[in-house]
């Protein structure tokens, strides 16, 4: 157990020294501004013995003037290259421009002898791509190094860089990042493990829900106290849900049938039914105190709410709108999930180290297991009914036998995960890491990392097209 142990901490240890770096905090986007992305692609192999650095990276208007981004990444090396990497974000004010330019700082490559200092001119790299930002939008555009023409002669690096628009993957292959600080959502390739697309929203995005069959992503505006309706062919916001002022709503879920959209607002402690068609809040439940997560019993047609304040689960009707029973835990509860067969579900407190067991049938608490702290994030696996637990500030998250809520495995992710999703395609696990602004994705069998992503500022949920 001990030598297990070690080699979980080793593995932690390496995933920690290989993060990205954070991206500066961004200043709130103006209502004049759309935001744009710089993501550099993964570096051809002779380039991996390649090491530089970067001091700034600018667009450029088409009058010629700059406007800095924020560097997300300073210093390039392998292995780090061998994947795709977030360079540069930032709101950029509406208009035309031209391209960007790169400053590098230091630069060596990798010989036989050790590394080999190269001279870095001080005149920044110059990337000519025309596009267009719109106010109130995103972009991303995929930058390619080319190793060959940016080592002159073996002892001068000057960067050269291609620019190009991603392609935008089919629907079903789309999964989509939900970054609070930055107020936009991550669209990427779940074949791909690639970023490629981002949608600017409004102030503090929180909980998501997606529905598949009429295209539509729900991302609920806590800064703004609404729900944006997002087409997941364009990428484009179609609509906003308003609700009342204060309503504060962090969570969202779709009833089975998608008649039904449920809002969990923290500010009105209430959860507000809407109809996603006329996009019209049909009733506003009162509920406990500070809602934060909703789980749908799709069987019985009821949401199960959260309330971290007043400790308690709502149980709501949803064909009647009504609280019909209300369920006290352990102190804040914060989220839940259900079992296979929807006879058990799961909730995890932030503030006591205990999972509750409540029975969706009877409606009453059947279980209380102790874990190793107060959780943050909980996924049943579709598969085997296992379920994975993410603690609070914990640098791995724990996969627990069902029933004794022993741990029998632990995934090393090199940061405090705030929520999780699964793909039945693929069998992996997403698992997002707000404090190095990443997506980590662990195969469920091997229960290893087979992929990371770089996002915005602050991500806070995840959901993919074909979660099960």
């Amino acid at each position: 157990m001990k030598s297990v142990c070690s080699c979980l901490l080793l593995v932690c240890l390496t995933l920690v020294g290989c993060q990205a770096s954070l991206l500066p905090s961004s200043r709130v986007r103006l209502g004049d501004e759309g935001v744009i992305y710089l993501y550099l692609q993964p570096l051809a192999r002779e380039a991996e013995r390649l090491q530089f650095t970067i001091e700034s990276v600018s667009a450029v208007r088409r009058d010629g003037g700059e406007v800095p981004l924020g560097v997300a990444v300073r210093e390039l090396k392998a292995p780090d290259v061998r994947r795709q990497r977030l360079l540069a974000a930032g709101p950029l004010p509406a208009g035309d421009y031209s391209g960007f330019t790169v400053r590098a700082g230091k630069a060596s490559v990798r010989s036989e002898d050790g590394p080999a200092a190269l001279l870095v001119p001080e005149a920044p790299s110059r990337i000519e791509f025309r596009f267009t930002v719109r106010r109130g939008e995103g972009s991303v555009v995929f930058l390619a190094l080319r190793y060959a023409e940016s080592v002159e002669a073996g002892f001068r690096f000057s960067p050269v860089f291609a620019a190009f628009a991603p392609e935008r993957p089919a629907v079903g292959l789309i999964g989509f990042v939900v970054n609070s600080r930055s107020s936009d959502v991550s669209v990427f390739d779940k074949h791909s493990l690639q970023v490629v697309g981002v949608i600017a929203t409004g102030r503090a995005p929180s909980g998501i829900a997606l529905d598949p069959l009429a295209r539509r992503l729900y991302v609920a505006v806590s800064g703004e106290d609404g729900v944006e309706v997002i087409d997941t062919l364009s990428g484009m916001i179609a609509d906003r849900i308003r609700l009342s002022p204060g309503d504060e709503p962090v969570a969202l879920a779709l009833a089975p049938d998608g008649a039904t959209l449920l809002s969990a607002n923290r500010g009105s402690n209430t959860v507000s039914l809407i109809d996603p068609v006329s996009r019209i809040e049909r009733a506003k439940v009162p509920v406990g105190s500070e809602p934060r997560s909703i789980a749908i019993d799709r069987t019985r047609r009821r949401a199960f709410v959260f309330c971290a304040v007043s400790s308690t689960v709502a149980v709501v009707d949803i064909a009647s709108g009504a609280v019909i029973r209300t369920i006290a835990t352990d102190p804040g509860p914060v989220r839940g999930h259900l079992n296979r067969r929807a006879d058990r579900l799961y909730v995890i407190h932030e503030s006591t180290a205990w999972v509750t067991v409540i029975n969706p049938l009877t409606l009453v608490v059947v279980g209380r297991f102790p874990v190793r702290s107060g959780m943050a994030a909980i996924k049943v696996d579709p598969g085997t009914d296992f379920v994975y637990l993410a603690g609070r500030g914990e640098p791995t998250v724990g996969l627990h036998e069902p029933f004794s809520f022993a741990p029998v495995d632990f995934v090393p992710t090199g940061g405090a995960v705030v929520h999780m999703a699964t793909d039945g395609e693929a069998n992996t696990l997403y698992l997002v890491i707000p404090d190095t602004n990443r997506v980590l994705v662990v195969d469920r069998i091997s229960k290893r990392a087979v992929g990371e992503l770089d996002v915005g500022e602050g991500p806070a949920w995840i959901g993919l097209s074909g979660e099960n």
